[in-house]
């Protein structure tokens, strides 16, 4: 038995219009449905599905170091112009905190940066030359 791949990644966030708003908006992604009554917005760019539900109740926050789950999301990119645009988009976003720009991924050659979407989950943008 064997799988075949992601089908689609659900992410809880703390802002489910924020967070749509980001993907579709700042991104670029088409929004294709969503569950009113969870609530919940589903989101794609071609290649890849999220499903982002809204939580019930915001805690203190992801925590890479100390809990369990989802240590971030990464979305790759064609090139290195793609992955400077899409920072120079992203950095300014209302709600956006960057964790860092783009670098080296260790000694390279990938190079990718980190941020917090709006609702609060970690991504990572990264081009990988290989």
């Amino acid at each position: 038995m064997s799988t075949l791949g992601i089908d689609h990644l659900g992410l809880t966030v703390s802002d489910l219009q924020a967070s749509r708003g980001f993907f579709v908006d700042c991104l670029g992604w088409e929004a294709f449905g969503g569950n009113p009554d969870y609530p919940a917005a589903y989101v794609t760019n071609g290649h890849a599905k999220l499903t982002l539900w809204q939580v019930r109740q915001a805690g203190a926050g992801f925590d890479r170091y100390t809990q369990l789950g989802l240590h971030h999301t990464a979305l790759k990119v064609a090139d290195r112009a793609t992955l400077d645009a899409v920072f120079d988009r992203v950095k300014d976003w209302p709600g956006v905190t960057v964790e860092f720009a783009p670098e080296f991924s260790g000694k390279g050659p990938k190079v990718h940066f980190m941020i917090l979407e709006p609702g609060g989950t970690r991504l990572e943008f990264s081009y990988d030359p290989r």
